[in-house]
């Protein structure tokens, strides 16, 4: 009985977001059909479904490249961002000289500094994992420095006065108040992965989504372009919610007081 009623719940949940998906499907259809936008340039949904299963082999192998150049430059960028982060706690006055610098580099362009990365590195995997590093570890540092930052003082002195060492506080204490703030970088880090390969790829590269997005643009072939777009969109979400699922591994107990 109890698990029936939690199947409806979940279903009244996902209804709203079911209805305005529907929606915004029916507006595109209007849209194309009576060429509210020339057709050619705004494809139907179904236009952009049969290119999408037309081209599936191309899209594939595309895909491939992208999210191996996003996994490393995640694996990459989460690394960082967890180091910089433990140093910039546990030394201030590492996090006041480089805490300014991490907000910089999140005020330049991406697309400024692709190209610059291309001429460096040339058209490789090695600027586009360079710039995915850059656009991932700044929420996953910025998520765990707020977490370590908000721990409960009491609870530190607490440890601190059983004779507990630096260590013994950062593993009872910091990590495990700083895991929803790490959880909620990565989710983030996690979709900018993706659209930061793309990226690179748009300004230099063999293959990948970015590359062959640039090549359908050049031939107007908008259905294709559009079918892209979807599947960096299925990427996205599905990376996202592999770091929920991640998460809920990792703290079980977070997820006790919510609604099945």
């Amino acid at each position: 009985m109890k698990k029936r009623q939690r199947s409806i719940t979940r279903s009244r949940n996902k209804l709203p977001a079911l209805i305005a998906v529907v929606f915004l499907l029916a507006l595109w259809e209007a849209a194309s059909v009576l060429e509210w936008v020339p057709r050619y340039m705004l494809p139907s949904p179904g236009d952009v479904v049969r290119a999408f299963v037309g081209d599936f082999g191309a899209l594939r192998d595309n895909a491939a490249v992208t999210l191996q150049e996003a996994f490393y430059g995640l694996a990459l960028g989460v690394g960082l961002g967890f180091v910089f982060a433990v140093l910039m706690d546990a030394f201030d006055i590492l996090y006041r000289a480089l805490y300014p610098l991490l907000v910089i580099t999140q005020t330049i362009p991406t697309v400024a500094i692709a190209p610059l990365l291309v001429l460096w590195f040339g058209y490789e995997m090695t600027p586009k994992i360079i710039l995915i590093v850059i656009v991932t570890f700044f929420p996953v540092t910025v998520g765990m420095l707020d977490g370590f930052r908000a721990v409960d003082p009491d609870a530190v002195n607490l440890l601190r006065s059983m004779g507990a060492g630096r260590w013994q506080i950062f593993r009872y204490i910091k990590a495990p108040s700083a895991l929803p703030q790490f959880f909620s970088g990565l989710r983030i880090a996690a979709a900018y992965s993706v659209v930061g390969a793309v990226i690179s790829e748009w300004l230099g590269g063999f293959s990948g989504l970015g590359v062959y997005m640039t090549r359908v643009k050049k031939a107007f072939a908008f259905d294709k372009m559009f079918a892209v777009i979807l599947l960096i969109s299925v990427i996205s979400l599905a990376l996202m919610a592999l770091v929920d699922l991640l998460q809920r591994r990792c703290m079980p107990y977070a997820h006790l007081h919510e609604e099945p």
